[in-house]
């Protein structure tokens, strides 16, 4: 993770002498340094709860959300399924603007299942609320959050998916059924995608 700050120090020294001759030949004299002290800026970002701007690399594993169909069993994928992941942002602890990057990837083995649509949900959202959302170009979502006096509240980034079917899709009803096939012999029961994050400083 590369991090880049601008420090300014600064030091100051203040030499002040007095002469005072009345009648004497008396001198005083005096000398003192004045240090300014400036603070690094904070760096820290939590995604899902776990700090990754700490240079260590790390795989978060990731529970997507499957949208209800009454034609697929409960929190199981199949064709023409959708639903949904969560990125959840902690730049709290912060200091600096900062551009973020997001890059996608999908199963190889299911081409078919894209991710999509993605949405930026505040703190205060609630289940229900209206949620804008955005087509995802390049398998890849980028942002910039701006330092503020306040400094920063967490943020969702969410991620749609969905398993194509019709119009777009690559798989045919054979490709489908040998998936179905495979989870049936427990050859393979689940899929993976991938999101992997890039937080970087704004330096202009």
């Amino acid at each position: 993770m590369s991090k880049k700050f601008k420090l300014l120090a600064l030091l100051m020294t203040l030499s002040i002498t007095m002469c005072i001759m009345s009648n004497t030949y008396s001198k005083y004299a005096a000398d003192t340094t004045g240090n300014l002290e400036v603070t690094f800026a904070k760096w820290q970002i939590l995604v899902n709860t776990t700090d990754i701007t700490d240079g260590v690399s790390r795989t978060l594993t990731i529970t997507p959300t499957i949208d209800t169909n009454a034609n697929v069993a409960a929190n199981k994928i199949a064709p023409a399924s959708t639903g949904y992941f969560d990125i959840e942002v902690d730049p709290s602890n912060a200091e600096v603007s900062f551009n973020y990057t997001i890059t996608l990837s999908g199963d190889n083995n299911i081409p078919d299942v894209k991710m999509t649509k993605y949405a930026i949900l505040d703190e205060n959202y609630t289940p229900g609320d209206t949620i804008e959302k955005t087509n995802i170009t390049n398998n890849q979502i980028t942002g910039t959050q701006n330092y503020s006096a306040g400094g920063f509240d967490p943020f969702t980034i969410r991620v749609y998916f969905e398993w194509i079917e019709g119009n777009g899709e690559s798989m045919d009803d054979d490709d489908d059924t040998a998936i179905g096939h495979a989870a049936t012999n427990q050859a393979t029961d689940s899929m993976e995608m991938t999101a992997s994050i890039h937080f970087e400083q704004k330096i202009s």
